[in-house]
């Protein structure tokens, strides 16, 4: 499949990787209440709310092919507790080693059934990259969709 990438406007073969800005919870947001209360960069996200504050991290959600090498990947949103948040971001950028977190799914992604709020791991990547995310109920979640053709996508 070839594409003209937006961002680099350079000619890829590979399958794009369809991204989210920002988590759900941030994007209805009115400006107003993002200036007031959010704080989103390209790998982290705060929502401070009255009653609690929501942490967020940028990673990559990577959805098997079936009959085919590649996977499509998603640019998602997950969101940790205060404790996961801390840490990930203290050695985002270090190369300690690999650690996981639980945390939560908070993109929907349209015309699948993988919904936000969706039980999650995380699996960082040294050197800054952003961390792997797997679900939980991956055994459970098989969609159709067509990407030049119709083929069946489920979560690695």
């Amino acid at each position: 499949m070839k594409y003209t990438c937006s961002s680099c406007g350079q000619v890829h073969e590979e399958w794009p990787a369809l991204t989210f800005d920002s988590p759900t919870s941030y994007n209805i947001l009115s400006d107003s209440m993002k200036n007031q209360i959010g704080e989103l960069n390209a790998d982290f996200c705060i929502v401070r709310h009255p009653g609690q504050t929501d942490r967020f991290i940028r990673g990559t959600l990577t959805l098997k092919v079936i009959d085919h090498c590649e996977g499509l990947d998603y640019g998602v949103w997950v969101s940790l507790s205060e404790k996961s948040f801390q840490d990930y971001s203290e050695t985002f950028n270090n190369t300690s080693p690999e650690e996981k977190y639980f945390g939560w799914l908070s993109n929907d992604i349209p015309e699948y059934e993988i919904l936000e709020s969706m039980p999650t791991t995380v699996f960082t990547r040294l050197n800054g990259l952003r961390p792997e995310m797997n679900t939980y109920n991956a055994s459970l979640v098989k969609v159709d969709s067509y990407i030049e053709g119709n083929v069946i996508l489920g979560l690695c």
